[in-house]
């Protein structure tokens, strides 16, 4: 296996889990912060289709 994989492997784990789920949530919160909550709506539709790509659940 090379590093690729591992950190494929890595990121398929629930460790990679909550690291996605934590920068989702992050880069909604810091958008929504400089929009003054002007796109909550598309921005929970946005991380909700992101997590979705790359989350587990």
């Amino acid at each position: 296996m090379g590093l690729l994989d591992n950190a494929k492997d890595a990121m398929n784990g629930e460790q990679g889990e909550k690291i996605t789920d934590s920068a989702i949530s992050t880069s909604e919160k810091t958008v929504s912060a400089k929009t003054d909550g002007k796109y909550d709506n598309k921005l929970d539709a946005a991380g909700d289709a992101a997590d979705k790509k790359v989350g587990n659940d």
